[in-house]
């Protein structure tokens, strides 16, 4: 997917001049090696070059098996978000609702 169409699909969505194609695969390699703990795969996955040219001339390894599993792993992390934010979501409904005064969710 170009960068270019990933800034309409969020023009529509209405969040247009709030993130960006470059957002997103921060927000992914940040989370991918601080929260779910990988290392190589996701400069890989991100098409990074690599740093050092003696390596990069030899070290021609793709990683499919552990970026498949990487990025299978990041889509149940991201189902996870979801469903946390949903139960979030319905338990402010849920208060409201019996009007009570609105809780912070943590």
């Amino acid at each position: 997917m170009s960068n270019n169409a990933l800034l309409k699909a969020l023009e529509r969505m209405g969040y247009k001049g709030d993130m960006t194609g470059h957002g997103f695969r921060s927000l992914a390699m940040s989370t991918l090696k601080e929260q779910l703990g990988y290392r190589h795969e996701v400069d890989r996955q991100l098409a990074h070059a690599q740093k050092d040219k003696l390596e990069s001339a030899y070290d021609r390894a793709s990683y499919l098996d552990e970026r498949r599993a990487m990025m299978q792993r990041w889509a149940d992390y991201l189902d996870e978000l979801a469903v946390t934010s949903l139960q979030r979501r319905n338990e402010v409904r849920h208060v409201q609702a019996e009007g009570e005064p609105r809780r912070l969710a943590p």
